[in-house]
C-alpha cells in the first residue's frame, strides 16, 4: 500500500516493482504505482492479509491522527482511494499499521515528541478526518515522523545537519494524545531541524540517504 501526502492509498503488487542495481536511476514512480503528477509518496506499508484486528493509523503535518480498520483499504481501485480527508494546507506525513493497543510517538521538526497510548484514538471511517495527536508550540513547527513506541526499542533521531541520536522508548513519558510532548533532541543551528525518526534496536542495521 502506498500513501501520498494528499491522503490517497494506492495498490502495487511487489512482484511488479522491477529489481534494479544500486547505480541504476530507477523509474519514475508514477509509473509504477499510478500516482498523479502533484502527489508525494509519504509511507508505503507491506500488506500479506488485510485481517480485521490490525489498523492503520495516519500522522498529518499539522498534528493529527486518524485511525482506521486495515481492512477498509482492502479493495483497490485504478485510480486509487481517499485514505483521510485532510485540512486545506496539511499533508500525510507518516502511516503505521497497528494491533489497536500500542503507544505511538509523534515527533517534530524542532524536537519535540509525544508518546500516547493507540487507544486514545477511536477508530473512524476512512473519509474522516481525525483528531489532535499533538499540540504544536510553534507556527513553523510541524511534524515530521510517526512510530510505534515498544519499550524494548529505542527511538533514533536524525536532524537536516546529519547528526543524530538514539533514546530508549521509556525515556520518554507516557501522556495523553494533544499535549505538546517532551523535548526530543535540541534543534540548534548545528543540528538543524529533525528530518526522521526511527524505531530500533542494537540488531538493527542502518541505511541513511542524503537529498
Amino acid at each position: 500500500l502506498t500513501f501520498t501526502n494528499r491522503g490517497k492509498v494506492y495498490w502495487t503488487k511487489v512482484y511488479k516493482l522491477p529489481d534494479a542495481s544500486r547505480y541504476s536511476k530507477g523509474k519514475a514512480i508514477v509509473n509504477l504505482v499510478g500516482i498523479e503528477q502533484d502527489e508525494k509518496i509519504s509511507a508505503v506499508i507491506i500488506v500479506k492479509e488485510f485481517k480485521d484486528d490490525e489498523y492503520l493509523i495516519f500522522a498529518t503535518k499539522s498534528g493529527l491522527v486518524k485511525k482506521t480498520k486495515l481492512k477498509a483499504y482492502s479493495r483497490p481501485r485504478k485510480g486509487g482511494i481517499w485514505g483521510i480527508n485532510l485540512r486545506e494546507n496539511d499533508d500525510v506525513i507518516s502511516v503505521v499499521k497497528t494491533n489497536g493497543n500500542n503507544q505511538l510517538i509523534l515527533a517534530t521538526r524542532e524536537g519535540m515528541a509525544v508518546k500516547f497510548n493507540e487507544t486514545d484514538v477511536r477508530p473512524v471511517s476512512r473519509h474522516s478526518m481525525g483528531v489532535k495527536g499533538i499540540k504544536l508550540k510553534k507556527k513553523d513547527d510541524r511534524v515530521i515522523g510517526m512510530v510505534v513506541a515498544k519499550e524494548d526499542k529505542t527511538l533514533l533521531t536524525i536532524t537536516e545537519n546529519g547528526f543524530g541520536k538514539r533514546s530508549p522508548i521509556t525515556d520518554y513519558r507516557l501522556i495523553n494524545r494533544g499535549g505538546s510532548g517532551v523535548i526530543n533532541i535540541k534543534t540548534t543551528e548545528r543540528n538543524g531541524g529533525v528530518a526522521v525518526i526511527k524505531s530500533v534496536t542494537d540488531e538493527d542495521e542502518l541505511m541513511l540517504i542524503s537529498i
